[in-house]
């Protein structure tokens, strides 16, 4: 395989809702923008990976058409990805492959997701609709009549895992909203910035038992986009090149009572061991400078630092009481604020993520810079209580 770099990245803005721009307008945004980080134009791209999750928040079906159709890139090959909450992290991973192969030499990888227009007139809200197109995830037999959500299938993990371990606890998973929030007031394109108190999150409502309302991450609207060049290329565009030294990929049964245990989540672990094993990585908390981790639950941050072998099996809170995870700690976690800071634009959330570790490993993250970062790590999860992972390893090469 070839070694393959990101020369270049962009990410629009993430908010509860883009009125003045169409899915079309966001996703040209932030190609645009990660074409200028790169110096390149769109006549310097061989190909292209779309990451869009849901057809019914674009209210359109095959929107990965009138994305490419919009960007001016007929009559390039294309193709869209969509594993749920990973479909950012799954398009990076068929883009590394487009372009490790030897298929092509540079790559467009972009997701959007626009699903604030889904409006409910008779709640004055787009939650309902969201969480109904949300909802055809699940198995439509056995799970869709139950009114299984994502997060009842996330919270059945947390459980499960306190019941075995004794955490995270309420106190913990504050701690990490806590964190997150406060992060994201560092990040220009963050959607919920703001300081919390332990108080104000422990007497925030219930919303799925055991997470409160600011255990929970906000649905965004937003585009992200990033460009992968071949080594042989990647010096023509940069001096600044980060590699792609590790991509793991697995997906577990969907059926949460065909699962190995509840209180683990083996697609995770087992995306981890294969990035780890590739990028050379055998004690990640000492090799790694930083993580953009898939907190769409403070519970499940916590037992990805578990999955991810951060530390043991059940010691998830402690790296939370530790300060461990905290910016100025010892592997800072979601610099960016994570998706309950930054927010969750499904398709574009991955590579959100992804975009992040780069701008840190080429020293171009601002006032959150983590100063001489050398190596991230991104976690992006979806499908049905962390189905999917695809997990990445991200390199400074200068």
């Amino acid at each position: 395989m070839r070694c393959v770099a990101v020369v270049g990245v962009g990410t629009t803005p993430f908010k509860a809702r883009w009125r003045e721009k169409t899915y079309l307008e966001l996703a040209y945004d932030a190609a645009k923008a990660a074409l200028d980080h790169a110096g390149m134009t769109k006549d310097d791209i061989d190909c292209c990976v779309y990451g869009i999750y849901n057809d019914f928040f674009e209210r359109q079906f095959q929107p990965d058409l009138y994305v490419h159709d919009y960007l001016g890139m007929a009559p390039k090959p294309a193709v869209r990805v969509a594993t749920g909450g990973a479909t950012g992290g799954s398009a990076v991973r068929i883009g590394f492959a487009e372009v490790a192969s030897g298929a092509c030499d540079t790559c467009l990888v972009l997701g959007v997701e626009k699903c604030a227009d889904l409006f409910s007139y008779d709640h004055q809200s787009a939650t309902p609709e969201i969480l109904k197109a949300i909802s055809y995830t699940a198995d439509m037999t056995y799970e869709q009549p139950t009114g299984r959500t994502a997060a009842a299938s996330f919270a059945l993990a947390v459980i499960a895992h306190r019941k075995r371990y004794g955490n995270p606890t309420d106190e913990q998973m504050a701690k990490v909203t806590i964190k997150n929030h406060k992060n994201a007031m560092l990040n220009p394109i963050a959607q919920s910035p703001k300081e919390l108190t332990l108080d104000e999150v422990l007497n925030s409502r219930m919303i799925t038992y055991p997470f409160r309302f600011y255990d929970n991450c906000l649905y965004s609207e937003g585009a992200a986009a990033l460009i992968l060049a071949s080594e042989e290329v990647a010096h023509k565009y940069t001096d600044k090149p980060v590699w792609i030294t590790g991509i793991g990929a697995s997906l577990d049964w969907a059926s949460l009572g065909n699962r190995e245990s509840l209180y683990t989540f083996t697609s995770s672990r087992v995306a981890a061991k294969k990035a780890y094993e590739q990028a050379g990585i055998t004690d990640p908390i000492e090799e790694l400078d930083l993580a953009e981790l898939h907190d769409a639950f403070t519970g499940t941050e916590i037992l990805a630092y578990e999955d991810c072998f951060f530390c043991e099996e059940g010691e998830g809170g402690r790296l939370v009481d530790e300060g461990i995870v905290e910016r100025d700690g010892k592997l800072p976690v979601n610099v960016s604020g994570g998706l309950i800071g930054c927010g969750h634009a499904v398709g574009a959330t991955g590579i959100m993520q992804t975009n992040e570790i780069v701008l840190h490993l080429r020293g171009e993250a601002g006032e959150r810079q983590i100063h001489g970062a050398r190596r991230g790590l991104v976690q992006s999860i979806g499908g049905v209580a962390c189905a999917w992972t695809v997990c990445i390893i991200l390199e400074r090469g200068f």
